[in-house]
């Protein structure tokens, strides 16, 4: 699956690994619902490191249609709450 977080580019991540990355959305959506900001960028920032670390980045040159869009490392609770879906920010 090709992986765009705001901001830094396209990553591709193995299907293998969403059972991981569903646990730290789950988790963000959690923290999020309870306004718990210091969890909230906490868990952020896990999620996009996990993507980063299980994920190989692709050229910036490269042009493939994103199947999810990850918020930028910086970004509010506010702004993170306008991309969830009811599954949170990783479908499933």
């Amino acid at each position: 699956m090709i992986v765009r977080i705001m901001g830094e580019g396209q990553v591709k991540v193995a299907d293998s690994h969403f059972t991981e990355l569903n646990k730290l959305d789950d988790e963000l959506l959690a923290e999020m619902e309870s306004g718990d900001e210091e969890g909230f960028r906490r868990t952020l920032d896990a999620l996009l490191d996990a993507v980063r670390r299980l994920g190989e980045p692709l050229p910036d040159d490269a042009l493939e249609p994103s199947e999810l869009i990850l918020p930028a490392p910086g970004a509010s609770l506010a702004d993170v709450r306008e991309m969830l879906s009811d599954d949170g920010l990783i479908p499933g």
